[in-house]
């Protein structure tokens, strides 16, 4: 095997729990996805690469030198993050192997799970292929962290036969990408790259130059509360209010359940409150940035009717920007892309463009000054315990990194 290295990195790394946490907030959100942190340091100076470190933030920057005659060659950066995602468990994760995969159903030990390719489309190009599951009671982890294992595997790989021609190779691990903070803290100079790839996408192929664009919103209803017994004219629930509004909300047009493809959505996710008050926590997701403003609209039309139709009630609403579209960044770096598309044919694998129907730390970094794509890392049913990834899979996105920097070397 080429990246002999490359499962049991996987299987280690899925064992430290770094979920991060919305509500928290400190830099990382989580202490504990400094656990990893150290442990990638702690390897990459084991393997020579001398000014591997982690910041103060929980930031892991690393620098795998160019091949000799190189030296000149742009600097590119992998990028992975190190967080699992809050909606489901990441602790205690089982790393589940099954070899040799036939084509049906998987079943995991544990929760009734079944994975099968009827429910995911993806497994119907994995026969005969390793699929690394968790054991039905938690999450895997491999959203991301087999891209964090495939950039650490070609690290490892270039820095054994330094022969290989090569461009100089900046690792970048960042914290609470699933809270949507990844790149906020990222420092762009001390980096040093040119452009950078998030190996962050699913289907073996894939190169993605087109994320959505995307605001946070915040819905408050202010009501006035009393005793019950003594409320005739005086209560203004808040509850109500906010009762109303979700009422309001379209349940086909511009609603996640209902729309794929290009569409954008309007995504209430959490409600928390009582009578005197209520908070709803949207997402408002659109390819297209400038219709952010339409659904905003549409959410202080929809709150002042509900307010209007529960007496002695108010509302507020924050919108706060979270990213935007990388497209708009990367349509000025055309080479960007093609070199990635170019990598990924030259190991034989199809070249699958597609849009993201969500974000990645490439989003920021994009707009940050480091125009970044994402690549495949083979991850597939995210943030669930049906999560699974084809070791064969991640193979072929180390390949890529490792062709990548190649061509950049010679090439670019």
């Amino acid at each position: 095997m080429k990246y002999p290295d490359l499962l049991e990195r996987f299987q280690r790394y899925v064992q430290i729990d770094t979920q991060s946490d919305p509500h928290s907030p400190t830099v990382p959100s989580t202490e504990k996805q400094k656990d990893l942190g150290r442990v990638l340091v702690e390897e990459l100076l084991a393997m020579g690469v001398s000014d591997a470190h982690m910041d103060e933030k929980g930031y892991v920057y690393a620098t795998v030198p160019a091949s000799a005659g190189h030296e000149s060659a742009p600097a590119i950066c992998f990028c992975s993050h190190m967080d699992t995602s809050p909606e489901y468990s990441g602790a205690g994760v089982v790393p589940t192997l099954h070899h040799n995969y036939d084509g049906g159903d998987i079943v995991l030990p544990k929760g009734d799970i079944v994975i099968g390719p009827k429910a995911f489309g993806p497994l119907k190009e994995m026969e005969g292929h390793t699929i690394i599951t968790s054991d039905g009671s938690t999450l895997l982890g491999a959203d991301n962290k087999a891209g964090v294992a495939e950039i650490m595997a070609a690290a490892a790989y270039l820095m054994k036969y330094p022969e290989v021609p090569h461009a100089t190779m900046k690792l970048l691990f960042t914290p609470d990408e699933e809270i949507g903070r990844g790149a906020d803290h990222v420092d762009i100079e001390k980096l040093g790259a040119a452009w950078g790839y998030t190996m962050d996408g699913a289907t073996k192929g894939s190169i993605e130059d087109e994320t959505f664009s995307a605001d946070g919103a915040t819905v408050i209803f202010r009501g006035a509360n009393t005793h019950p017994g003594y409320a005739h004219k005086k209560m203004g629930n808040a509850l109500k209010a906010a009762g109303v509004f979700l009422s309001l909300l379209p349940r086909q047009e511009w609603a996640p359940e209902a729309t794929k493809g290009e569409a954008g959505f309007v995504h209430p996710y959490e409600i928390k409150g009582g009578v005197e008050e209520v908070r709803i926590t949207m997402i408002l997701r659109s390819f297209d940035s400038t219709e952010l403003d339409e659904y905003a609209q549409l959410l202080h039309a929809l709150a002042k009717q509900a307010a209007k139709a529960v007496k002695r009630t108010s509302y507020e609403i924050e919108i706060s920007e979270q990213y935007r579209n990388m497209k708009e960044i990367l349509d000025q770096h055309p080479q960007v892309v093609a070199l990635a598309e170019k990598a990924i044919d030259a190991c034989g694998l199809p070249v699958r463009k597609a849009k993201i129907r969500g974000g990645t730390d490439g989003s920021k970094l994009s707009f940050m000054g480091l125009p970044c794509p994402n690549i495949f890392a083979g991850e597939h049913a995210f943030h669930s315990p049906y999560e699974f990834v084809s070791l064969q899979d991640m193979e072929s996105a180390t390949d890529v990194i490792v062709k990548l920097l190649e061509l950049v070397a010679t090439e670019a």
